[in-house]
């Protein structure tokens, strides 16, 4: 499965995308080539609470030719040259009044920074800050081949049916250009798992959003308000490819389903738990949904944190950066949370006098003495004990301190041999 979502991720990492374009259209017709994508269309113009989704942004070129004529900046050799939402400029100008237009790192020197100017008429470039350094003085040719014109943001959704009228939204951000972990990588896995899950009955609906960031959430709310109590959880992806954390921020409640079922989940072959941080208002497109008009459960799930590592927003967040192993983790990761949604069904203890004589059931070892038992056990023990119609397995999981996955799978061991019962689902 990594290697399937990191191929994805390499198609979609050379396009262009922005807030509006057709970067974004091409983006959802490769997505498309997984799952039955629809693609919505919302006309430049169009009020979405206090925005307005602005003229669409469309690139033909850009380059920077030095005074011998070489092109010291080029478009085509990376979109994140070009600042991005730039308007069209075609001048010929010194040095000097150049670099006010250059955006560089000088602190890291060899990467070409991601900057952008959505909402004012702006133009400019961005580049190594090496290379800045070695330019000479004289006249630059400067061209810019952008329009930007009446067209639409454009933005993708998926819905996988369950059994409930209840919807667990999955959302990314599509108006990055080439930046692999942010969020190549989160678009590439919830499309993977959306065709995953093509072949699974579940109780919950599952809807897949693929919109632009900011702009792109709001829009999708604007559209959808009639609907959104059908929204039981959620999360926004991003940033999933690398092998950093696991992070997980919570919803703005704090205590939703879904903040407690990330709090007991584990990532990776060693099984770390994530690190749970506390809402706060500044971050992803979870700070929409979460914003006091709505209050939706949604939380943010990421491998290292936005902001945090040396390669966000930079060239250095390429595809030598995400890798498909730390793909595939993040995607049984996401896999656990949803199989937490899915299966929190309340157990009851058939033998709760006394424990019961394990190893009769095949479920403990015939020679005793260990020293400490195995987590299997101990999630044994925890369900038998705890299994008095008050508690789910999210609660025994809480209570343990043992990861969900542990519990639900020592539960159906329980289940089998005939030692606890299935009350039923449980959403709390």
């Amino acid at each position: 499965m990594g290697n399937a979502i990191y191929r994805l991720a390499c198609r979609l990492f050379p396009l262009c995308r922005s807030i509006t374009g057709q970067g974004v259209r091409e983006t959802i017709g490769i997505l498309g080539d997984y799952i039955a994508i629809e693609r919505h269309d919302v006309p430049s113009g169009t009020r979405v609470f206090d925005w307005t989704i602005p003229d669409e942004w469309i690139v033909r070129g850009a380059w920077v030719k030095d005074p011998s004529g070489r092109k010291v900046i080029d478009f085509e050799k990376s979109n994140l040259h070009l600042l991005n939402y730039s308007i069209p400029v075609r001048r010929v100008m010194p040095l000097a009044e150049l670099k006010a237009h250059i955006f560089t790192l000088p602190a890291q020197p060899d990467l070409i920074p991601y900057k952008t100017a959505y909402y004012t008429d702006a133009w400019g470039f961005c580049m190594a800050h090496a290379e800045l350094m070695k330019l000479a003085e004289g006249e630059y040719e400067i061209c810019i081949d952008t329009e930007k014109t009446a067209g639409h943001l454009s933005y993708g959704e998926y819905l996988h049916t369950g059994t409930s009228g209840k919807e667990v939204l999955l959302y990314a951000h599509i108006c990055h250009p080439s930046l692999a972990n942010d969020n190549c990588s989160g678009l590439a896995l919830l499309t993977c798992l959306a065709a995953y899950m093509k072949s699974r009955k579940t109780y919950y609906s599952y809807r897949f959003v693929f919109a632009p960031g900011t702009i792109g959430s709001l829009t999708w709310l604007a559209r959808n308000e009639h609907r959104l109590a059908t929204i039981a959880q959620g999360f926004v992806v991003s940033c999933v490819g690398d092998g950093g954390g696991p992070n997980y921020k919570r919803s703005r409640r704090g205590n939703a389903l879904i903040d407690r079922i990330a709090a007991c989940t584990r990532c990776g072959p060693d099984q770390k738990p994530l690190n749970i941080a506390d809402f706060s208002p500044y971050g992803y497109d979870e700070r929409q949904f979460c914003s006091p008009g709505f209050d939706l459960p949604v939380g943010l799930l990421q491998r290292s944190a936005f902001g945090t590592f040396p390669e966000y927003h930079t060239s250095a967040d390429n595809l030598d950066f995400i890798r498909p192993e730390h793909l595939g983790s993040s995607f049984r990761m996401v896999k656990d949370i949803i199989d937490g949604l899915e299966s929190n069904w309340t157990p009851l203890n058939l033998s709760p006098k006394g424990e019961p004589q394990l190893s009769k059931y095949g479920l403990f070892p015939t020679i005793g003495g260990h020293k400490v038992n195995t987590d299997r056990t101990m999630a044994y023990l925890w369900i038998l004990n705890l299994a008095d119609r008050s508690n789910s397995l999210l609660d025994i999981a809480e209570r343990s301190g043992m990861p969900f996955a542990e519990i639900a799978a020592a539960a159906a061991d329980l289940e089998k041999a005939g030692l606890v019962e299935n009350l039923g689902f449980g959403e709390r």
